[in-house]
């Protein structure tokens, strides 16, 4: 199953994210692919139930859900152990694909 990994061009933290995520499927010896996902209006952010970016996705469900009534062109920021960052750190990515991996759904 692809992982995706959502954002919009002027997002300065996709990049990284998409780094941590990489390192993370590597550490976790996963087989998948990363498929990125660029949002490039509001109405795609609507039809995509996008999060803000950078997001990332297993089988269109969010690793970090939240509940949501209007999607948008926007940043996200996660809240990590050195405090809240614009993309999640490598252990919080390897944290949620293991229990993906466990629940055999990866």
């Amino acid at each position: 199953m692809d992982i995706e990994l959502l954002y919009f061009d002027g997002c300065p933290s996709w990049q990284s994210a998409l780094e941590n995520l990489k390192i993370a499927i590597a550490e976790e010896k996963l087989n998948t692919h990363i498929r990125l996902v660029k949002i490039d209006n509001p109405e795609q952010a609507v039809k995509q139930r996008f999060l803000g970016s950078p997001s990332i996705r297993i089988g269109k469900t969010d690793l970090w859900p939240e509940e949501c009534e209007d999607y948008f062109l926007g940043c996200r920021v996660y809240p990590t152990p050195e405090g809240l960052r614009g993309w999640p750190t490598v252990e919080m990515i390897q944290q949620k694909l293991s229990v993906i991996k466990q629940r055999g759904t990866l």
